[in-house]
């Protein structure tokens, strides 16, 4: 299993950014174009991306610090809901915020295309966290 990690700062305060992590409003503003979550501990966490849909539950949220989720995909042999953990750590800076995604127990095979996930959402949550307004997302995975 391997373990991708990626970071952006955004000018703007943790409690801000961290409701683009907990709200179906603010996770579609970046990632996805449906969410149905429920942010507390086994509460659902479901964000379709791009036709696929991400299925797991929130394992912690600690605001405005943390959150962690299980995730994985339906219909995935590969990869089925709940199956990798996908953590968000805020620290405040003096900038604003400093988000690290690390998403973890990834098959080999699935790296590939959550590397060139992440690095995509990434940086749309820092563009709208500091209040852009984002064309329609056409995103599709690489690999």
């Amino acid at each position: 299993m391997a373990e991708h990690r990626s970071s952006v700062e955004i000018a703007a305060a943790p409690e801000r950014v961290f409701e683009y992590l907990i709200t179906a409003d603010g996770i579609t503003a970046w990632m996805g174009d449906w969410a149905q979550v429920e942010p507390t501990p086994g509460g659902e966490f479901s964000v379709n991306i791009a036709g696929y849909g991400a299925r797991g539950t929130f394992l912690e949220v600690d605001r405005p610090r943390r959150v962690i989720v299980s995730w994985g995909f339906e219909g995935s042999a590969t990869l089925p809901p709940g199956s990798s953990t996908v953590s968000f750590e805020l620290t405040a800076t003096a900038l604003g915020t400093r988000v690290e995604v690390v998403h973890t127990d990834l098959p080999e095979g699935e790296v590939a295309g959550h590397v060139d996930g992440w690095q995509h959402f990434v940086a749309r949550l820092a563009l709208v966290a500091t209040g852009r307004n984002l064309p329609a997302d056409d995103w599709t995975p690489s690999a």
